[in-house]
């Protein structure tokens, strides 16, 4: 069921907001419905968030839900490709109205534009080949001269292992769809990575690839979309995710997509 900006959605956003007025003429919101598209980032190298089939084709739980929103807000979606060390000059450089795929809340990014309320809470933990499951558990484990972490250039598992292994050989896979290979080949020994991707990384490489043994994450984050600054689309886009989450069908777009 689509759910009309002027309705249902925009009813529940201005109550959860207490917002009491109509969006301005000249509201974010505005120039969207005017232009009749809404212009959205996403890197789509992020299962199962945001992820570019062979043949090209974008696919995932936030690519489905922000066609979905896309249709609330009266518009059709124009995806527009970035990188995880590009994303944010990118958005401040007006080149999207909203990134999603997985955006980790931080301050950088909250400075710039608006956050939806958050449809992924998460933490980060580490990924390994299954034989060293029980070896890399805690963080002063994995910091040792000898282990090899992996990241992916200018997201936050980069900020993480830069701030937190200063003994551990750090090494950079520009290519976000391919790193876990790093880890298979043993290339690399350790990516610290979303929960999210250590579970669905470990799906799609039973016996290969596991969870390591660690007894917590080693932080906690939220993950929501990100939004060019703009009380009005805020209150909208709060409004349809917050159906979306009551209604199940966030869950039920997330779980599609992980299987």
């Amino acid at each position: 069921m689509k759910f009309a900006v002027t309705g249902v959605v925009l009813a529940a956003a201005l109550a959860a907001t207490g917002a009491a007025k109509k969006p301005a003429d000249d509201s974010v919101l505005k120039q969207i419905q005017h232009a009749g598209v809404l212009k959205i980032g996403t890197t789509g190298d992020y299962k199962p968030f945001s992820f570019k089939t062979p043949d090209g084709t974008l696919v995932g739980a936030d690519i489905e839900m922000a066609k979905d929103l896309a249709a609330t807000l009266g518009v059709r979606p124009e995806f527009v490709p970035t990188t995880w060390k590009t994303m944010l000059d990118d958005f401040k450089g007006g080149k999207f109205d909203v990134a999603l795929g997985g955006i980790t809340i931080n301050p950088d990014r909250a400075a710039v534009g608006d956050f939806s309320i958050p449809n992924v809470s998460d933490g980060k933990r580490p990924i390994v080949r299954c034989a060293d499951k029980d070896k890399y558990t805690s963080l002063d484990a994995i910091d040792v001269p000898a282990t090899k972490v992996v990241i992916n250039p200018g997201g936050t598992n980069d900020k993480f292992a830069h701030e937190h292994f200063t003994k551990a050989q750090i090494v950079v896979w520009p290519d976000n769809k391919t790193i876990f290979e790093q880890l298979v080949g043993s290339q690399a020994d350790v990516m610290v990575t979303d929960g999210v991707e250590v579970d669905l990384q470990s799906k799609l490489h039973p016996g290969v690839l596991c969870p390591a043994a660690v007894a917590a994450p080693f932080t906690h984050f939220d993950d929501a979309y990100l939004l060019r600054k703009d009380k009005d689309l805020h209150a909208v886009v709060d409004g349809w995710m917050w159906q979306a989450i009551a209604s199940g069908k966030w869950k039920r777009t997330y779980d599609a997509a992980m299987n």
